[in-house]
């Protein structure tokens, strides 16, 4: 049988830290006293051979602005490529970048984060050393960018001595997408909107009228847009924009958003919802009683399943084929009318990832709210998200692909050991997160040995000696199910995503749930 191929993006983190000292000149908005200034921290978060990951914190030294232009140049070759919390352009190796619509006003002491993925080329990756602020490089101190007054002028407040929040203090009410909107997805409040990055997080909302708009910020990401049930729209890279269902029959409607893509490194934003003239906004749907947890690599986020080849370099490519809402999670969830998170990586693993890439596995991200973000934190689990069941598809990466020299396994059975150490491990984590009642299912497909098969089974059978009566293995068969894998890169398809949601709900319907 042929070897299922997932995707690998993952970061080897490494230690550079570079802080520059710069000033800058203020825009023409600002008084023609106004001093300049600004100070900048350079960090690269992780690299690996292509890539890297790099942080950049912004700290405003001088009068208040209310719009800002980060320049510099990369020398060795660098080139960005996804970045957040701005918009990036770069001709050769001078990069500038604009402040998004919701971070250009930066007071006497304020900062900006921005924070990027770029490429390198595998020799040298130093980091800029002539950041400017609106044009003019600086040293690090305010500068009067006119003759300085002849009566000294009231002290100010030394600048930080530490980098500023990596988030906005949280708000003192909701955001209106909180609000408005249910959902049970893993999200950070930022302002008037939050932020996600994990793949089919959703927002549910009601409303009354003939026409509604959804607010969102978002140039990375693909949605799903649905009214009354209906999938109305599909919406690619949207950007900063509302969104507008109009012409609707003037009665009570349900709206549903979901993002259908990965992003791991790249934050979606949702600014809530706004209707049409004469509509109402509604409260917002009540949770569901069920709930399930999803947690897995590519077969769980969907990757390519929209295609109907598994070569999708002609077709627009895996994010253009990928579609978190159709995957047999959000089925299988959809079907039970339950409430669900997709916590899935694609080409993370237990401990090994697809091919042996990087040093970091899906268990160094499965706590955090905006997973690879530069920002990310351990996402605090609210009381009102206690599922059920969870279904956990980890081991295609660790097993798929045979070991490279210089990893850290020498035979396959030395990776199984540690796969079973690891996994046993992961399950108390969830144990201890959600307690002896919720039922774990851990599923696995074909693979062309039996490493993954047995190593799950032996897992199933520890747990269970241990006195775990609420663990159970899943085996997808997919030659019994009939699996086409023709999504991208051997992946399953749409309608591979629908029998796989028939074979778990079927089982789902021979476990002893309470719910």
């Amino acid at each position: 049988m042929r070897l299922t191929r997932t995707r690998l993006r993952s970061a080897v983190a490494v230690s550079t830290t570079v802080a520059v000292a710069v000033t800058a000149a203020l825009t023409t908005t600002v008084a023609a006293q106004a001093a300049a200034g600004c100070r900048v921290a350079y960090t690269v978060t992780s690299q690996w051979p292509g890539g890297f990951g790099a942080n950049i914190d912004l700290t405003n030294l001088g009068d208040p602005l209310t719009g800002w232009r980060l320049t510099w140049s990369f020398t060795a070759g660098q080139v960005v490529g996804q970045l957040w919390n701005g918009t990036v352009t770069q001709s050769g190796g001078r990069v500038t970048v604009t402040n998004a619509g919701w971070n250009g006003n930066l007071g006497t002491g304020a900062g900006a984060q921005l924070g990027f993925s770029g490429s390198w080329n595998n020799s040298a990756n130093p980091a800029p050393t002539d950041f400017a602020l609106n044009g003019v490089p600086c040293t690090g101190s305010p500068t009067p960018t006119t003759p300085a007054p002849t009566t000294p002028p009231p002290p100010t407040s030394p600048p930080p001595t530490t980098a500023p929040p990596t988030t906005a203090p949280p708000p003192t009410s909701p955001p209106p997408s909180a609000a408005q909107t249910s959902t049970v997805g893993r999200v950070r409040a930022v302002g008037a909107s939050v932020q996600y990055t994990w793949p089919g997080t959703y927002f549910e909302g009601r409303f009354r009228g003939t026409g509604v708009g959804i607010v969102l910020n978002d140039s990375q990401n693909d949605y799903a847009v649905q009214v009354d049930g209906t999938t109305v729209a599909t919406l690619v890279t949207p950007g900063q924009t509302t969104y507008w269902v109009r012409n609707l029959a003037d009665a009570v409607h349900t709206v549903r958003l979901v993002k259908r893509t990965e992003s791991p490194w790249a934050a979606g934003e949702f600014g809530g919802l706004v209707v049409a003239p004469g509509g109402t906004i509604l409260a917002k749907p009540a949770a569901r009683s069920r709930q399930i947890e999803f947690i897995g690599d590519s077969w769980t986020a969907g990757y390519g399943n929209m295609s109907t080849t598994r070569d999708c370099s002609a077709n627009g490519g895996v994010t253009r084929n990928s579609n978190a809402d159709v995957t047999f999670g959000a089925l299988t969830a959809q079907s039970l009318n339950a409430d669900y998170q997709l916590i899935a990586w694609s080409g993370l693993g237990m401990v090994r990832n697809y091919n042996g890439g990087g040093t970091d596995n899906f268990r160094t991200y499965y706590e955090t709210d905006l997973q690879a973000l530069w920002n990310s934190t351990v996402w605090q689990k609210p009381a009102t998200w206690q599922p059920q069941l969870v279904v956990v598809g980890l081991g295609i990466n660790d097993f798929s692909t045979a070991l490279n020299a210089g990893e850290r396994w020498s035979t396959p059975d030395q990776l199984a050991a540690d796969f079973r150490t690891a996994y046993l491990g992961f399950l108390d984590k969830l144990r201890a997160r959600y307690g002896p009642d919720t039922f774990i299912v851990l599923t696995y497909p074909d693979l062309s040995g039996t490493l993954l098969a047995s190593s799950v089974q032996q897992v199933v059978r520890t747990r269970t000696d241990a006195g775990d009566s609420r663990i159970r293995s899943l085996y997808y068969d997919d030659n019994a199910l009939g699996l086409d894998k023709l999504g991208c890169d051997w992946h399953p398809s749409r309608r591979d995503d629908q029998l796989l949601a028939g074979a778990l709900t079927r089982f789902i319907g021979t476990l002893p749930l309470t719910w």
